[in-house]
C-alpha cells in the first residue's frame, strides 16, 4: 500500500488538488459582480462551515478503510459500489475537458515565453487546441504513473510552494501601479445590502464546492495514503486556508491591474486570454507579468488534473489488480478518448451540441448537475449507512457528522437548484424557481434534481427507521 513520506507531503498534494483554475480565474470575478467584499462573508462561513467538515469525512473515510472511492463504498455495502463508479465516471468526465482547457493555458504559456502573439479566437481557429490538449493529458498520465511518493507527492511539494512564490511576486509588483488602491477597494469594500440577496450565498456555497475538490473522491483516494498518526481535521484547515490564500492572492493581483489599466473585471476565459493579456501588452515587464501568469496558471490546472486522473487510476488499480503503470496507461488512454470532442468543440472543428460547443455542454450536464449529486450520495453513504462503530471511530463526537450528515446536502440540493433555474423577483428574493419560464433542460434539471432528494429523503427516513427497530431490538434482547 502506498503511503505520503510526511504529513506535510499530503497537504501539499492536498493543496494542489483544492488549488484550481476557478481559484484565479473565477473567484476575483465573482467578488466583484456580487457585492465586493459583501460576498467574502458567505464564501468564508461556506468554506469553514461547510466545505471543510466534508474534507474531513472524506479524509477520514479514506484514511480508516484505506481504500479508493469504488472500493469505500463497496466495504459499505456491496450494492454501494456501483456509487462509486457513477462518482468517478464523473470525476474523468470533468478532467477530459478540464484537460482541454489546461492544453489552452499550457498554449499561452508557449506563446509568452516565445513572444507569439495571437489572440484567443485565433487560436481556437486552428487545429493547434488539440495537440496541446494531447500533451498535457500526457503530462498528468505521466505524473500519475510514477506513483505517490515519485510522482503526485514531488510534483505537489515542487508546483504548490512555486505558485504562493509567484503569486506573492506578482501581488509586489502589482502593488507599485497606480490603480492598486482602487483594486483594494473594490475587492474589499462590502456592499451589505446585498447580504440579504439569497443569490449571493448561492454562488460562495457553490463556488466553495468546486474549489475545494470535496465530494468527488479525490481526498478520499489521498487520504487513503495517509498514516493513522495525522491529524485530519488540522490538514483540512490548512489546505481550507492555503486554497483562500491563493484566491485572495490572485483577486489583489487581477483586480490590481484591471484597475491600473483600464479593463472591465471578467471572468474565465474572457480573463486569461484577453482581457489581462490586453493589460500586458501596455504594462511595465508586461511580457515578463505575462510569463508568470500563465505559469501560474499552469500549475493550478496541473495539480488538480493530477488529483482526478488518480481518482480513476487509484479506482482501476485496486478493482482489477493491475499495476499502476498499466491502470495510468489505460485510464490516460480513456481520457484521451473523451476529452477529443471537448477539444475539436475549440478548434477549426467547431463541433457543437444543439448550438453550444460540445465542452460546454458537458460543463453544464456532468460538471454543474453530476458532482453535486454524486457528492450527496458518498454523503449518505458514508454518513448514513456506514457502520456506526467506524463512523464514530472516524469522526468522534465533533460537530463533523451532523453538519455533513445533515446541512450539507440539504445546501447542496439547494445551490444545484438555483444553478438551473431562471428566477423571478419574489419579495426581493431572486431567481426563485419558476419552471414555467424554464427550457426543457431546465426542466428536467430540476426535476432530477428533485427526484433525487425525495429519494434520498426516503432513504434517510428508512435508515432512521431502521436504526430505531435495531434498539428496540437490542433492549429486548
Amino acid at each position: 500500500m502506498e503511503q505520503w513520506s510526511s504529513r506535510l507531503s499530503f497537504v501539499f498534494a492536498a493543496i494542489g488538488a483544492a488549488v484550481g483554475l476557478g481559484n484565479i480565474w473565477r473567484f476575483p470575478a465573482i467578488v466583484g459582480q456580487n457585492g465586493g467584499g459583501a460576498y467574502l462573508v458567505p464564501y468564508l462561513i461556506a468554506a469553514f462551515a461547510f466545505a471543510v467538515p466534508l474534507m474531513i469525512l472524506e479524509i477520514s473515510v479514506g484514511r480508516s478503510l484505506k481504500a479508493d472511492v469504488v472500493t469505500a463504498c463497496r466495504q459499505v455495502r456491496e450494492e454501494f459500489e456501483i456509487v462509486g463508479w457513477l462518482v468517478g465516471a464523473s470525476v474523468l468526465a470533468v478532467l477530459s475537458y478540464y484537460l482541454v482547457i489546461t492544453g489552452w493555458v499550457l498554449a499561452f504559456f508557449s506563446f509568452s515565453l516565445t513572444g507569439a502573439e495571437t489572440s484567443f479566437d485565433s487560436f481556437t481557429g486552428t487545429y493547434q487546441p488539440i495537440g496541446f490538449f494531447v500533451v498535457s493529458t500526457l503530462i498528468v498520465g505521466a505524473i500519475v504513473s510514477l506513483g505517490v511518493k515519485e510522482g503526485i507527492e514531488r510534483m505537489a511539494t515542487v508546483l504548490v510552494p512555486m505558485t504562493f512564490v509567484v503569486l506573492l511576486a506578482m501581488a509586489g509588483l502589482v502593488a507599485t501601479f497606480s490603480g492598486f488602491t482602487d483594486g483594494l477597494r473594490f475587492f474589499f469594500t462590502p456592499d451589505v445590502s446585498r447580504l440579504s440577496d439569497p443569490m449571493i450565498w448561492s454562488a460562495a456555497f457553490g463556488q466553495v464546492f468546486f474549489s475545494f475538490s470535496v465530494g468527488m473522491g479525490v481526498m478520499l483516494t489521498y487520504g487513503s495514503y495517509l498514516d493513522a498518526e495525522s491529524n485530519v481535521a488540522r490538514s483540512a484547515l490548512t489546505i481550507a486556508v492555503a486554497d483562500l490564500a491563493v484566491a485572495f492572492l490572485a483577486g489583489i493581483v487581477i483586480f490590481g491591474i484591471v484597475f491600473s489599466f483600464g479593463q472591465e473585471p471578467a471572468a474565465g476565459v474572457e480573463l486569461a486570454f484577453s482581457t489581462l493579456p490586453a493589460a500586458f501588452e501596455i504594462m511595465p515587464f508586461g511580457s515578463i507579468v505575462a510569463v508568470c501568469f500563465f505559469g501560474l496558471l499552469f500549475f493550478a490546472a496541473i495539480t488538480p488534473s493530477v488529483s482526478m486522473l488518480e481518482v480513476g487510476v487509484a479506482a482501476v488499480m485496486r478493482t482489477t489488480d493491475w499495476s499502476r503503470r498499466r491502470a495510468s496507461i489505460v485510464t490516460t488512454g480513456i481520457i484521451l478518448l473523451a476529452g477529443l470532442p471537448s477539444a475539436v468543440s475549440y478548434s477549426a472543428v467547431e463541433l457543437s451540441v444543439l448550438g453550444r460547443p460540445f465542452l460546454d455542454v458537458l460543463d453544464t450536464t456532468v460538471g454543474a448537475l453530476g458532482l453535486p449529486l454524486g457528492a450527496i450520495a458518498l454523503i449518505v453513504v458514508f454518513t448514513w449507512y456506514q457502520d456506526p462503530a467506524t463512523l464514530h471511530e472516524q469522526l468522534g463526537d465533533s460537530i463533523v457528522l451532523p453538519l455533513v450528515k445533515y446541512v450539507v446536502p440539504v445546501v447542496l440540493v439547494t445551490v444545484t437548484v438555483l444553478r438551473y433555474v431562471p428566477g423571478v423577483p419574489v419579495g426581493g428574493w431572486r431567481r426563485l424557481p419558476d419552471l414555467a419560464g424554464a427550457s426543457l433542460g431546465q426542466q428536467l434539471a430540476v426535476l432530477t434534481i428533485v427526484a433525487v432528494a425525495v429519494s434520498l429523503a426516503v432513504i434517510a427516513a428508512h435508515r432512521v427507521q431502521t436504526d430505531r427497530g435495531r434498539a428496540r431490538d437490542r433492549e429486548v434482547t
